[in-house]
């Protein structure tokens, strides 16, 4: 019986970079029932079970306290709770599936750069029209959060379900946020990042829940995982003692 659950990635880039990093780190990940299972193993880890699914259900899932550990994006992980640091640890950033989460204007609004200059084009708007600056996105609570931040109002959540970027130019939205590697889509759609506008410089992460059941057991077998990843891979950012910590905390 598995002491720890981890899942990574099931398809697509992020299954291949995350399978890349646990081989290289010592700890290579074996699918269990054929290229189509959704389970796998760690052969000098069998304390560990593996599962494979989206990154998005590996997210819900450390927040739920369903999964012990899990490789997914920050941007996915701090959308689905307001809170991150509360039900789960970011126990090491792995160096991949990076992108930048960031709100778009179209080019063609030449005098508009920064937040300060969306906040005055939205109280205009409303005041001349009575509608609301419209921002669409996949993103909504971690828009709602940056543009509190930065001060802004006047505006309206359209969540998208589509290509983000091409709302702007459907007439469904005024703005974008959206997550972006290079900018090469918002630009040829006919948008610009806004100076301040990067909202999170994301990556994957190897985050761990803190609200599953954590046995003396599954700690050990995350210690041993965590020792290889820090001794093999070189990686010296991880931070096993503040989880601990604050696995303790909660539990208090």
């Amino acid at each position: 019986m598995s002491a720890m659950t981890l899942a990574v990635p099931s398809k697509g880039r992020l299954k291949e970079q995350a399978e890349d990093f646990f081989r290289e780190s010592g700890f290579p990940i074996e699918a269990l029932g054929g290229a189509r299972g959704y389970l796998a193993r760690i052969p000098n880890l069998p304390a560990i079970e593996v599962r494979l699914l989206s990154a998005s259900e590996i997210a819900s899932g450390v927040l739920a306290g369903d999964i012990h550990c899990g490789v997914s994006g920050e941007d996915l992980l701090r959308e689905q709770v307001g809170d991150l640091e509360r039900v789960a640890h970011l126990l090491a950033p792995l160096g991949f599936g990076r992108a930048d989460l960031v709100v778009a204007a179209p080019a063609s609004w030449l005098d508009v750069e920064t937040m300060a200059d969306v906040d005055d084009v939205a109280a205009r708007l409303e005041a001349t029209t009575g509608r609301k600056l419209r921002v669409a996105t996949k993103y909504v609570r971690s828009t709602r959060r940056f543009f509190t931040e930065e001060g802004v109002g006047h505006y309206r959540i359209v969540e998208s379900a589509g290509a983000t970027e091409g709302a702007p130019a459907a007439g469904v939205a005024d703005l974008v946020v959206d997550i972006t590697t290079t900018g090469a889509t918002l630009k040829a759609n006919g948008l610009k990042i806004l100076n301040d506008g990067v909202i999170l410089r994301s990556q994957a992460q190897l985050a761990a829940s803190l609200e599953a059941e954590w046995s003396p057991e599954a700690l050990k077998t995350l210690r041993t995982l965590i020792d290889g990843i820090e001794e093999k891979a070189g990686l010296r950012t991880t931070r096993f003692q503040d989880f601990g910590m604050a696995l303790n905390n909660t539990a208090a």
